[in-house]
């Protein structure tokens, strides 16, 4: 039987969702707890595999089981896992339906402080310097104009296609002057949304203009785009599904 996991963590401490050998994943975590629970080997898919220090505030994963699961499932999972890490939902799925390849969109954050603030530590990217949200916001509505994003993509990345269906990207300010910038896509290259903000971050300085923007976007050259964002800022925040993958879910 496949199932479906619904979680969220804060990535400060974790080597990225995937299972690696040189250091702690949410995977491993999530893997060793599920198998203690169950007694017997438990692997896990996420939905995407976000990068070392990464955030989710939604997060989905799938794994099989012969066994039935216990009632306690999520309180005995909860209990041995970090405080960092929580799982909030158990339910069972077709069973071709799959945490990465059925998601339909992808929803990120990335959170910009301007000034010092002690209770969003290692949430948020601190980056006081002058911007022009306006200037970067133009340069974000070119995304809408192109498919393949390359440009921003890790050099070293195993990928059929650079190719993404990008449905949104804004900058929008709070009204404590913080930013954020929301983009949603049916996939992500790996390190392609702090790329893409630590890009725009230079036009948004001037350092380059909109139409430098473009042109980074049609080299297809990471070498001509910005360097990544900090990790601590970026969040996944939604995960997309077809309706029907929650039919047996349970809780409202």
């Amino acid at each position: 039987m496949r199932y479906f996991l619904q979680l969220a963590y804060r990535g400060t401490n974790y080597h990225g969702w995937q299972r690696q050998p040189n250091g702690l994943s949410v995977q491993e975590v999530l893997e060793t707890a599920l198998t203690t629970v169950l007694r017997r080997p438990i692997a896990i898919v996420g939905s995407g595999r976000t990068d070392a220090g990464v955030h989710a505030a939604e997060q989905f994963a799938h794994f099989e089981t012969d066994v039935a699961l216990p009632a306690h499932l999520l309180r005995s999972v909860n209990s041995l896992i970090p405080k960092d890490i929580a799982v909030y939902d158990c339910f069972p799925v077709r069973a071709d339906d799959h945490a990465r390849y059925t998601a339909t969109y992808r929803y990120y954050q990335y959170h910009i402080s301007r000034r010092k603030d002690p209770f969003r530590e290692g949430l948020t990217y601190l980056f006081t310097l002058p911007l022009d949200v306006a200037r970067m916001n133009e340069a974000a509505s070119l995304l809408f104009n192109h498919t393949d994003f390359e440009s921003f993509s890790k050099v070293k990345t195993d990928v059929k296609t650079f190719n993404c269906r990008i449905d949104r990207a804004e900058w929008e300010v709070g009204s404590n002057g913080d930013l954020g910038f929301h983009i949603q896509a049916n996939r992500f290259l790996h390190g392609m949304v702090r790329a893409i903000v630590g890009t725009l971050l230079a036009v948004g300085q001037e350092r380059l203009s909109v139409n430098d923007f473009e042109q980074i976007i049609q080299a297809r050259d990471r070498k001509r785009a910005g360097r990544a964002a900090p990790a601590e800022g970026l969040s996944l925040v939604e995960v997309g599904y077809p309706r029907e993958i929650f039919k047996e879910r349970k809780r409202e």
